[in-house]
């Protein structure tokens, strides 16, 4: 393996990691802003988005 093809390879793998990194927080952001609505032995409980 060349030196140019190992510099590729490590830019690839760096790109790939901060677009996964990037899903994972859209993803979380998406999640944080949903209504959630809980049933349980006490009942229901809705939580507001934000909270």
């Amino acid at each position: 393996m060349t030196r140019n093809a190992l510099y590729a390879l490590i830019a690839l793998l760096v790109v790939a990691i901060g677009v996964m990194g990037a899903y994972a927080y859209q993803k979380h952001e998406e999640d944080k802003n949903s209504l959630e609505i809980k049933v349980g032995p006490n009942g229901l409980k809705v939580d507001p988005p934000g909270q």
